[in-house]
Protein backbone atom coordinates (compact mmCIF):
# COMPACT_ATOMS: atom_id res chain seq x y z
CA UNK A 1 0.00 0.00 0.00
CA UNK A 2 1.27 3.41 -0.95
CA UNK A 3 2.40 6.08 1.70
CA UNK A 4 -0.47 8.56 2.31
CA UNK A 5 -0.20 11.90 3.31
CA UNK A 6 -3.19 13.49 5.26
CA UNK A 7 -4.22 16.99 3.95
CA UNK A 8 -3.63 18.96 7.11
CA UNK A 9 0.29 17.63 7.00
CA UNK A 10 0.06 19.47 2.77
CA UNK A 11 -1.61 22.34 4.63
CA UNK A 12 0.74 22.82 6.39
CA UNK A 13 3.93 21.92 4.07
CA UNK A 14 2.18 24.59 1.62
CA UNK A 15 2.33 27.39 4.65
CA UNK A 16 5.97 27.22 4.78
CA UNK A 17 7.36 27.62 1.67
CA UNK A 18 7.54 30.99 0.95
CA UNK A 19 6.03 32.19 -2.53
CA UNK A 20 6.81 35.35 -4.21
CA UNK A 21 4.32 37.02 -6.46
CA UNK A 22 5.56 39.26 -8.84
CA UNK A 23 9.53 40.78 -9.69
CA UNK A 24 10.60 42.25 -12.56
CA UNK A 25 14.26 43.46 -12.80
CA UNK A 26 14.62 46.32 -15.01
CA UNK A 27 18.33 47.02 -15.19
CA UNK A 28 21.24 45.59 -13.20
CA UNK A 29 23.45 47.18 -10.64
CA UNK A 30 26.34 48.99 -13.09
CA UNK A 31 23.66 49.95 -15.51
CA UNK A 32 21.66 51.79 -12.65
CA UNK A 33 25.43 53.64 -12.05
CA UNK A 34 25.72 53.86 -15.98
CA UNK A 35 22.22 55.71 -15.91
CA UNK A 36 22.81 57.41 -12.87
CA UNK A 37 26.82 58.73 -13.30
CA UNK A 38 27.82 61.69 -15.54
CA UNK A 39 28.34 60.05 -18.81
CA UNK A 40 31.50 59.10 -19.16
CA UNK A 41 32.67 58.53 -15.84
CA UNK A 42 33.61 54.97 -14.86
CA UNK A 43 32.70 53.67 -11.92
CA UNK A 44 34.23 51.58 -9.28
CA UNK A 45 32.17 48.95 -6.85
CA UNK A 46 33.11 48.89 -3.23
CA UNK A 47 31.51 47.54 -0.27
CA UNK A 48 31.77 49.74 2.67
CA UNK A 49 31.36 48.67 6.35
CA UNK A 50 29.48 50.77 8.40
CA UNK A 51 30.60 51.32 12.05
CA UNK A 52 28.30 51.14 15.19
CA UNK A 53 28.85 54.89 15.97
CA UNK A 54 28.13 55.69 11.95
CA UNK A 55 25.04 53.76 12.13
CA UNK A 56 23.57 55.65 15.01
CA UNK A 57 23.96 58.89 13.30
CA UNK A 58 22.35 57.83 10.54
CA UNK A 59 19.60 56.26 11.93
CA UNK A 60 19.35 59.86 14.24
CA UNK A 61 20.03 62.17 11.62
CA UNK A 62 17.28 60.21 9.02
CA UNK A 63 15.12 59.07 11.23
CA UNK A 64 15.29 55.68 9.50
CA UNK A 65 16.58 52.49 10.74
CA UNK A 66 19.45 51.07 8.97
CA UNK A 67 18.97 47.31 8.03
CA UNK A 68 22.69 46.16 6.87
CA UNK A 69 25.89 47.29 7.90
CA UNK A 70 27.52 47.11 4.59
CA UNK A 71 26.91 49.82 1.95
CA UNK A 72 27.22 48.66 -1.74
CA UNK A 73 28.46 51.98 -3.70
CA UNK A 74 29.26 52.62 -7.07
CA UNK A 75 32.38 55.60 -7.05
CA UNK A 76 33.51 57.40 -9.63
CA UNK A 77 37.25 59.20 -9.73
CA UNK A 78 35.44 63.17 -8.97
CA UNK A 79 33.46 61.55 -6.16
CA UNK A 80 30.34 60.96 -7.60
CA UNK A 81 28.23 58.36 -5.95
CA UNK A 82 25.72 55.39 -6.80
CA UNK A 83 24.04 53.74 -3.49
CA UNK A 84 22.38 50.52 -4.10
CA UNK A 85 20.16 50.17 -1.27
CA UNK A 86 16.69 47.94 -0.61
CA UNK A 87 13.76 49.03 1.16
CA UNK A 88 10.37 47.00 2.06
CA UNK A 89 7.67 47.48 -0.39
CA UNK A 90 4.30 46.34 1.08
CA UNK A 91 5.69 42.85 1.39
CA UNK A 92 8.62 42.38 -0.37
CA UNK A 93 12.01 44.43 -0.53
CA UNK A 94 12.54 46.94 -3.50
CA UNK A 95 16.08 47.09 -4.89
CA UNK A 96 16.68 50.59 -6.32
CA UNK A 97 19.81 52.97 -6.73
CA UNK A 98 20.37 56.29 -5.15
CA UNK A 99 22.90 58.72 -7.37
CA UNK A 100 24.72 61.61 -4.94
CA UNK A 101 26.53 64.24 -7.21
CA UNK A 102 29.93 65.57 -5.24
CA UNK A 103 27.65 68.79 -4.53
CA UNK A 104 25.64 66.49 -1.99
CA UNK A 105 22.60 66.53 -3.88
CA UNK A 106 20.46 64.00 -5.70
CA UNK A 107 21.61 63.20 -8.95
CA UNK A 108 19.08 60.33 -10.26
CA UNK A 109 17.05 57.36 -8.97
CA UNK A 110 16.64 54.30 -10.49
CA UNK A 111 14.19 51.14 -9.44
CA UNK A 112 16.30 47.80 -9.92
CA UNK A 113 13.84 45.39 -9.16
CA UNK A 114 10.39 45.68 -7.86
CA UNK A 115 9.06 42.31 -5.90
CA UNK A 116 5.07 43.50 -5.29
CA UNK A 117 2.56 42.91 -7.55
CA UNK A 118 1.16 46.44 -7.32
CA UNK A 119 2.76 50.42 -7.21
CA UNK A 120 5.80 49.81 -9.26
CA UNK A 121 4.43 53.52 -10.51
CA UNK A 122 7.79 54.11 -8.34
CA UNK A 123 10.01 53.29 -11.24
CA UNK A 124 8.44 56.29 -13.62
CA UNK A 125 10.25 59.10 -14.90
CA UNK A 126 8.05 61.54 -13.26
CA UNK A 127 7.87 60.63 -9.63
CA UNK A 128 11.69 59.65 -9.53
CA UNK A 129 13.00 63.42 -10.62
CA UNK A 130 10.87 64.87 -7.98
CA UNK A 131 14.05 63.87 -5.67
CA UNK A 132 16.65 65.29 -8.02
CA UNK A 133 18.81 68.69 -6.61
CA UNK A 134 17.48 67.15 -3.21
CA UNK A 135 19.89 67.02 -0.19
CA UNK A 136 19.94 66.86 3.70
CA UNK A 137 18.36 69.97 4.15
CA UNK A 138 15.26 68.84 2.41
CA UNK A 139 12.37 67.07 4.27
CA UNK A 140 12.07 63.99 1.84
CA UNK A 141 8.73 63.48 3.00
CA UNK A 142 5.59 61.87 0.98
CA UNK A 143 3.09 64.69 1.30
CA UNK A 144 5.61 67.60 1.99
CA UNK A 145 8.46 67.53 -0.71
CA UNK A 146 7.36 64.41 -2.23
CA UNK A 147 4.30 63.99 -3.99
CA UNK A 148 2.80 60.58 -3.25
CA UNK A 149 1.75 58.38 -5.73
CA UNK A 150 -2.33 56.25 -5.04
CA UNK A 151 -1.72 52.67 -4.68
CA UNK A 152 1.91 52.73 -4.59
CA UNK A 153 1.39 54.46 -0.77
CA UNK A 154 3.74 52.43 0.84
CA UNK A 155 6.17 51.94 -1.81
CA UNK A 156 6.34 55.83 -2.10
CA UNK A 157 6.89 56.60 1.49
CA UNK A 158 9.35 53.55 2.09
CA UNK A 159 11.77 54.92 -1.38
CA UNK A 160 11.42 58.54 0.08
CA UNK A 161 12.53 57.35 3.64
CA UNK A 162 15.44 54.86 1.71
CA UNK A 163 16.97 58.34 -0.26
CA UNK A 164 16.60 60.63 2.59
CA UNK A 165 18.76 57.95 4.68
CA UNK A 166 21.11 57.60 1.91
CA UNK A 167 21.95 61.18 2.08
CA UNK A 168 22.45 61.05 5.51
CA UNK A 169 24.69 58.15 5.01
CA UNK A 170 26.56 60.36 2.14
CA UNK A 171 26.99 63.12 4.34
CA UNK A 172 28.52 60.73 7.07
CA UNK A 173 31.04 58.51 5.02
CA UNK A 174 31.94 60.72 2.25
CA UNK A 175 35.49 60.94 3.24
CA UNK A 176 35.79 57.86 2.77
CA UNK A 177 34.49 57.13 -1.03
Amino acid sequence: MAPRISTSFGILLAGTIPLVAYSQVYMTEDQAAKQILPAGETAIRKTIELTPQEIKTIEERSGENVRNSNIVAWVDAKKNVVFVDQVLGKHEFITYAVGISKSKQVSGIEVIEYRETYGSQVKEPGWKKQFYGKTVADPLKVGTDITNISGATLSSVHVTAGVRRLLQTYEIIRARL
